[in-house]
């Protein structure tokens, strides 16, 4: 009888065991969080709450392929890093400028696995409409107060132009850059080119503009864990939606048509 009962106990615990050790990796096995700022037009907010954008709907339809529910974490953009290595999120998926470097010169390939690039983006600078004449080339943000997010591709662009005369104010997002711009507290900001076409010239920042300075393309990419496997099963689905169409759908959606590129040599 003893014998009997504790056979029963072996297997009720085992089973326990089985259970706690899927609840505690079921985040990383069922879901797949990405780590998000506010950034229209790749994840924000509409006006239920709910989260749109065309990185969002590209995430949600991975997810989906894979059996993975998908979930959107605000993040610190200059933590995106930290946040990921230490498994707080699964991937940074927010017009993620793979190409670019960190602020202290490390290439953002370096510190993560990216998957195929596919977008086009430009780093662009804001200014009030009244001083657009002012910022004709690169060169004129020499020595000037330059708005950026912090840990942005943007900011990296900004501490180089405006050099050890001039000064980056880091913000927690794009899109505070915009009002550091209207309030006169900075000269301009350095901003991806796909935000600032939403937000200057139009509602409370109607008196800013896109000034004409070109500051070259990037590519956008999705940041995963070295070494995850994830990466990977991730890039065989954007082939599949990008060979049906799929995301040509979302990107003209969201008006991105133009911009969207597959690079399947990129990253691998």
């Amino acid at each position: 009888m003893k014998k009997i009962v504790s056979l029963i106990l072996i297997i009720a615990l085992a089973a326990g065991m089985a259970v706690t050790t899927s609840a505690c990796g079921g985040s990383r096995s069922s879901k797949l969080i990405c780590g998000v700022t506010e950034y229209e037009p790749m994840n924000y907010r509409d006006s239920q709450g709910n989260w749109a954008g065309f990185d969002t709907e590209f995430a949600l339809l991975v997810g989906e392929r894979l059996g993975l529910e998908v979930e959107f974490q605000l993040i610190d953009w200059g933590n995106k890093f930290a946040e990921l290595d230490s498994k707080n999120i699964d991937a940074i998926w927010n017009g993620f400028t793979a190409t670019a470097n960190e602020p202290d010169g490390t290439p953002r390939i370096r510190l993560c696995d990216m998957s195929y690039s596919y977008m086009v983006n430009t780093q662009c600078v804001v200014v009030r409409a009244e001083r657009a004449g002012e910022f004709t080339s690169p060169e004129s943000l020499f020595g000037m107060t330059i708005a950026a997010e912090a840990g942005s591709a943007g900011e990296t662009q900004a501490s180089e132009l405006v050099t050890d005369i001039g000064e980056v104010v880091g913000t927690p997002a794009q899109i505070n850059t915009f009002l550091e711009v209207k309030s006169g507290a900075v000269d301009g900001a350095v901003v991806d080119v796909i935000l600032a076409k939403q937000i200057a010239g139009s509602g409370d920042y109607m008196d800013l503009v896109i000034a004409g300075i070109d500051l070259g393309d990037e590519l956008y990419a999705i940041g995963f864990r070295k070494g995850d496997e994830l990466r990977d099963n991730v890039n065989r689905i954007i082939k599949e939606l990008y060979d049906e169409g799929k995301l040509l759908e979302i990107a003209k959606k969201y008006g991105l048509d133009n911009r969207l590129l597959l690079d399947m040599s990129f990253g691998q």
